[in-house]
């Protein structure tokens, strides 16, 4: 099919499967669901796709033959992807540099997982202890750092200990997120907490209280990325990506001077600004990636929403996050409080943003979007710069 004018890419489509405490179905069943959902939301067929980006969290067996569940035939573009929390917006990088080159017309990227069984504690999906490492990683076992859980708070203590960062501050953001989740009916955690419910959490690796750590969830999301002519006549105001870069710093596991303190967000950032031809100041909403309250509070100072070191004191700032706030960060919740779908979580509420169809938490001012990603331990990012 030729296009008489852009090729620019656009979302077009988003299709999100129910999320939380669901059970009953694999993660490539809730993929197969979501990539149905996105690709009717987009008012287009399961024909009219001929490229597929496929993603599987921690269970991950969401891989190639989603192609013949969903009865997908002739794709010139089919590839799974792994980078973590950071996959979803490369996935969508990929997908806007395929169309945008003529290798395809409508590309479905999508993520599914399934860790939580019926009758099972949510720590157990992230718990690895059925495997025994050889070499350096046996090594780090024995220390015990081993979880995400660990090997975060170890980050976060790092950056208390250089900055001055308080548990206070970190529980601000918890506080915060779950204001913006008493609005979206899609969030798994909607009662409203305090500052002194978030102290008075558990510890569950020092310093992190319960509050300070994401939810554990089932379920799948999917997202079409087409040309700007294409979505022209589909059903959904299309979402610009306007861009996009990553940075994958290559530490782990290693000794490394600006552990916990500097991140991958603070090369991804400032590239897909300079892409879209915008600075942070110009940002309406930042969708960040926030597995912890650390990680969010990090991607704060590296995007540069503040300085560097200040983000405790920035998001403990009366006024500065949540509803009312002049910083709109995280307005579906987040994964601290609304679901837990890696990258795409930040990915799914920044596109409800920036359609404007985000209901009671909708922000009025809403033309760009920014969704970071973060996979591994601080690892891998990614980020996105939306538009409406």
């Amino acid at each position: 099919m030729k296009h008489s004018t852009s090729r620019s890419p656009v979302i077009a489509g988003l299709g999100m499967t129910e999320m939380g405490k669901v059970y009953g179905k694999s993660a490539r069943q809730f993929a197969a669901e979501a990539t149905r959902l996105a690709v009717a939301d987009a008012g287009l067929r399961l024909a009219d796709v001929d490229g597929l980006l496929v993603s599987g969290g921690v269970t991950n067996d969401v891989g190639l033959e989603l192609q013949v569940d969903l009865g997908l035939r002739d794709l010139v573009v089919l590839t799974q992807m792994q980078a973590f929390g950071s996959t979803a917006g490369a996935m969508v990088q990929y997908a806007s540099m395929a169309v945008q080159a003529g290798m395809a017309e409508v590309i479905v990227c999508v993520f599914g997982d399934a860790p939580l069984v019926e009758g099972a504690g949510a720590g157990q999906a992230y718990s690895d202890g059925h495997r025994t490492p050889s070499g350096w990683a046996g090594l780090q076992r024995s220390t015990g750092a081993v979880t995400p859980n660990v090997l975060y708070s170890l980050a976060a203590r790092r950056h208390m200990l250089e900055y001055g960062t308080t548990s206070e501050q970190l529980g601000a953001i918890a506080v915060a997120q779950r204001d913006w989740a008493v609005l979206n009916p899609l969030a798994q955690m909607r009662t409203p907490i305090a500052l002194a419910d978030h102290q008075e959490s558990r510890i569950i690796s020092d310093p992190f209280h319960l509050y300070d750590c994401c939810l554990v969830s089932n379920g799948g999301v999917a997202v079409v990325v087409t040309t700007g002519d294409r979505a022209r006549d589909l059903a959904q105001p299309p979402v610009r990506v306007l861009g996009w870069a990553q940075c994958h710093p290559g530490t782990k596991l290693r000794r490394n001077d600006d552990f916990g303190l500097v991140t991958g967000a603070a090369r991804s950032g400032p590239a897909a600004m300079s892409m879209a031809g915008v600075t942070v100041a110009d940002i309406d909403i930042a969708e960040l990636y926030d597995c912890y309250t650390y990680t969010a509070l990090v991607s704060l100072e590296d995007y540069g929403f503040c300085a560097k070191g200040e983000g405790g004191e920035f998001v403990a700032t009366p006024g500065m996050i949540g509803p009312e706030g002049k910083v709109k960060m995280n307005t579906g919740g987040g994964q601290l409080s609304s679901y837990y779908m890696w990258g795409m979580t930040p990915l799914s509420e920044a596109i409800l943003q920036a359609r404007g169809q985000a209901g009671a938490r909708q922000v009025e001012q809403h033309e760009l979007v920014l969704v970071s990603g973060n996979g591994g331990i601080l690892d891998h990012h990614s980020t996105l710069i939306l538009g409406s």
